[in-house]
């Protein structure tokens, strides 16, 4: 299982979308992966997750969902 850190904006998107760290993680490891300035964006599903790799854990910026 991958290590991941949530900064407190995507704690505050995942309780505001219902998006679990489950989804987060699957995104990660599964998901379509966009190169982004200062990190990447992954797209699994209708979920997308902004985040960067930082050392040997991923540091997720924030969680949107496709309406």
């Amino acid at each position: 299982m991958i290590t991941i850190k949530l900064t407190k904006h995507a704690i505050n998107k995942m309780a505001w979308l219902w998006v679990s760290e489950d989804q987060v993680r699957e995104a990660i490891e599964k998901g379509s992966k966009y190169q982004q300035t200062d990190g990447l964006i992954a797209k699994y599903t209708y979920v997308s997750i902004a985040y960067k790799k930082v050392g040997n854990y991923y540091l997720i910026k924030t969680v949107y969902v496709e309406r």
